[in-house]
Formats: structure tokens, sequence, C-alpha cells
């Protein structure tokens, strides 16, 4: 279970955050979350797709990473192989809470970040440091911080701008039942994607009005991110070939 504590350069000033990759960070994820705020970095590396909120039933996009559940095909070693770290994967173990404050006997809540303390990434022997020997904020910290404004900007903005999509029938579920090889066949369920002739029938007015919202750049490069399953595919068939290699080498 996270044990989230507000980030203070007293009580943590020795923190340090381990930033390379791999399963023992959590890095062997299928999919992560994705932002809005982001899609246009994310859509040059990974497809991006919706799927329900368990909790709130709302939509959620993700990037897929792969065809499993802990399947990550951007993992090579202790490598993450794309020019672009999803905000989700790239925030480590740090999220925005928020602390409420009486101002002026108005109830206000600020931002504040805050840390997780059981973290696989934190460590007190390695790692970038968090705070400055001074107090003042690391560059890696002032870098997480930024990840985070995006993050928080992008989730307010997500759950208008996939509702007005989803009112204008654009999201529509769709099968990924990719065929790897003639030996490998596998499905990834309960996925969603902008439907692209819906969205090319759209009257003149109701494009003005998502074009004016914001929402519509966003459609167009959730349908453009879907070039990416061509390299996803590619990666998979390699890994596969690999495994079966090394198979065949085993029992010889």
């Amino acid at each position: 279970m996270p044990r989230y504590e507000m980030l203070n350069n007293v009580a943590h000033r020795d923190l340090r955050v381990a930033t390379g990759f791999g399963p023992e960070f959590g890095d062997a994820v299928g999919m992560v979350p994705a932002y809005p705020s982001e899609f246009a970095e994310l859509q040059r590396e990974y497809p991006i797709f919706l799927r329900r909120d368990a909790d709130t039933g709302g939509w959620q996009s993700v990037a897929l990473l792969g065809f499993e559940q802990h399947e990550n095909l951007f993992l090579q070693g202790d490598r993450w192989n794309a020019a672009y770290l999803p905000g989700a994967a790239a925030k480590g173990p740090f999220l925005i809470g928020f602390q409420e404050n009486h101002v002026d006997g108005a109830l206000t809540r600020e931002a504040v970040l805050h840390v997780d303390l059981d973290h696989p990434r934190v460590s007190a022997m390695e790692g970038e440091p968090v705070f400055l020997p001074q107090g003042g904020n690391s560059p890696y910290l002032e870098h997480v911080a930024g990840v985070l404004r995006g993050i928080h900007d992008g989730h307010a903005f997500a759950a208008e701008m996939f509702a007005a999509l989803d009112a204008n029938g654009l999201i529509q579920p769709v099968t990924l039942d990719v065929r790897i090889d003639p030996e490998h066949r596998i499905g990834v369920n309960g996925l969603h994607a902008i439907d692209r002739d819906r969205l090319a029938q759209l009257d003149g007015a109701t494009l003005a009005a998502l074009n004016r919202a914001g929402y519509l750049e966003g459609a167009y490069l959730m349908l453009a991110s879907l070039h990416n399953m061509r390299r996803l595919i590619a990666e998979k068939q390699r890994r596969l070939r690999g495994q079966d290699a090394a198979a065949a080498a085993g029992r010889n």
C-alpha cells in the first residue's frame, strides 16, 4: 500500500529517487494513463486508446505499452526505448495532493507535492536527490513538478473533452485481435477509440464547437497515434522470435 507524506525539505532532506527502469520499479505494465496535455508528444510513440474508469465510470485515456497485463514492450533492459516518457511513468513516487487552509475566513485548497515513501523508486542510498544540500528543489524535483502540473491540467480537461466526444458518438469500442505470426494471436479487451468515420460525418457547427473547446485536436491526435500499433507489433514479433530461437537452442 502507498504511504504518502507531504513533501518537505526537512523531513525528506536525504530523499533520493531511482530513475532507472525495470520491472522492479513497477514499469512492467501493459498500459499507463495518458493525459490530453501530452497527446502531442505521446502520439509520436504510443497508441492512445480510451477505457472506462472502474471507479468513476468516466473515460480514461491510456497509452498502450504491450499486449498483456505486465508486458511493456518499450522496456529494454534498464532502458525505456522511446523519446518521450509518459507523465504517469515520469512522475515516479510523487503526486499532487491538496491542503485546506483558511485565508481571511475563506476556505482554500492549495496544491502540494506528496511522496509515496513505500514506492520502489524511493531510496536514501541511491538515485537522484530530491533537494539540494541548502534545501532548495533539485533539478529532478523541478522536472517532476512540471510533469505533475501537466497531469493535473490534463486530468481536469480530459473529463469534459471525453464527455463531449462521447455525446457526439465519437467513442466506440475496438477489438484488438492481432495476429503476430501464424502461431501467435493476441487480443486486448475493454479498449475504445475515436471513430474516424463518425468524426468525418459531423456537421460544421459541431466540428466548430469541438474545435473552439480544444477537443478536436485531441481527437485527431488520438487517431494519428494508432499508427504506432505497427511498432508494437514489430517489437512483439522480434521478442517472440528471440524466445523461439532460445527455446530451439535449448533443445539442441
